[in-house]
């Protein structure tokens, strides 16, 4: 039977500029850094629905509304990091608008995100119909993490 893809990208042009750090890294990724990332989905189904689509991506727009509140001028931080109690402060005093994870990093980053974009098929319908087949989140055009199951 045949697969059809659909894919929906919310580029680096769209603003989803978050900063973060990898606490344990040797590197200068352990410092405060942000990105203006950009997400993709690739969605798969073995049938069209009755428009010939897999998604209806006008539907798509609680999904970025979700990622601009999880992402957009916010500090993530690893629920593991070391100094979350300062991120908390920083958080309560208005310095940053903070977002707990189980951790950072694109990879983990495009879990979360497949995550909840799996849910989401799921509370609108899509599923069992359409998969998400990955979530890819880049930092920029060099760097890029993709999740599947």
């Amino acid at each position: 039977m045949a697969t059809y893809r659909s894919t929906k990208t919310y580029g680096h042009n769209i603003g989803l500029s978050c900063a973060f750090r990898q606490w344990k890294a040797d590197s200068h990724c352990k410092y405060i850094h942000g990105y203006s990332v950009a997400v993709k989905f690739i969605f798969s189904s073995e049938e069209l629905d009755v428009r010939n689509w897999v998604v209806d991506f006008g539907s798509l727009k609680s999904l970025k509304g979700w990622l601009e509140d999880t992402l957009d001028h916010k500090t993530l931080v690893a629920e593991d990091d070391p100094h979350y109690s300062w991120f908390q402060k920083a958080h309560e005093l208005g310095i940053i608008d903070m977002i707990s994870v189980p951790a950072t990093g694109c990879e983990k980053f495009a879990e979360i995100i497949y995550e909840y974009a799996e849910q989401w098929l799921i509370d609108n319908g899509y599923s069992p119909r359409v998969k998400l087949e990955s979530v890819e989140v880049m930092e920029h055009g060099a760097n890029s993490a993709v999740y599947s199951r």
